[in-house]
């Protein structure tokens, strides 16, 4: 599948680096396809989609989960939307997805994030949302192996985060989500925007460690609200600051 296959969304992406001391090197990865591979190294940028669609979409042939990149899902004619992203790499960052012009549930209300294509490497299905509930917040880690990109795999904390508040639902134990009836586009007052908190593990193409996972998992007993200061309006901000 071309990228320009499916319609591409509107999106806005923020990045904000955690990490004391990151290099300011050039961006030396000239691959801009979510859908081409390459193999990169600390601070170059690396892009990635995120394929919105029914869970049946992203199987083919009844058991075979493919990338989004593989033109046998025929995504682009299953109402699918894709988003892409190119973040820095070993940075974390946080990836938004308006809702204003965005509902993850007139897609299908599961995401797949992907990238390559020969070495094509793909996410686990996630659930976004329905017409009872929306997920707003998720955790995203790239695993590479001597700077190519080996494994995409969600990270839950088990509801931790909303634990004893009455603005959540906690599903099947592993993500806080609300009520879609408390969306702005679904008639509330809630910003339901989507947010990917991105992090690295594995080695660069010149053996570095990529660590911003390791700072992610330092981070999460504090509040990360406040280190992305320019994030207004968020979910976050209206309950709890968390992500």
């Amino acid at each position: 599948m071309a990228t320009t296959a499916v319609t591409l969304l509107q999106i806005l992406m923020l990045t904000t680096s955690l990490l004391a001391g990151v290099s300011s090197a050039g961006d030396h990865n000239p691959v801009y396809s979510p859908c081409s591979d390459t193999t990169v190294q600390v601070s170059d940028g690396f892009t990635f989609g995120v394929a919105f669609a029914s869970r049946d979409n992203f199987v083919y042939n009844g058991s075979l989960q493919l990338s989004p990149c593989d033109s046998r899902l025929s995504l682009s004619s299953q109402n699918a939307q894709i988003a892409v992203f190119r973040p820095k790499v070993d940075e974390i960052s946080l990836l938004t997805i308006n809702s204003s012009s965005f509902s993850p549930d007139n897609y299908g209300g599961y995401m797949v994030a992907f990238a390559g294509r020969k070495y094509a490497a793909r996410s686990p299905n996630a659930f976004v949302a329905n017409s009872t509930y929306t997920i707003t917040s998720f955790t995203l880690v790239l695993d590479f192996e001597k700077g190519r990109l080996q494994n995409l795999y969600w990270k839950r904390d088990g509801c931790t985060q909303c634990s004893g508040n009455s603005s959540f639902v906690c599903l099947n134990e592993q993500d806080c989500a609300i009520r879609t009836n408390s969306c702005k586009n679904h008639g509330g007052n809630v910003d339901c925007s989507l947010g990917i908190q991105l992090a690295f593990s594995g080695t660069d193409k010149h053996f570095s460690a990529l660590n911003s996972w390791y700072e992610v998992e330092n981070l999460r007993q504090y509040s990360l609200y406040s280190l992305y200061s320019n994030l207004k309006d968020s979910l976050t901000s209206q309950y709890n600051s968390f992500f």
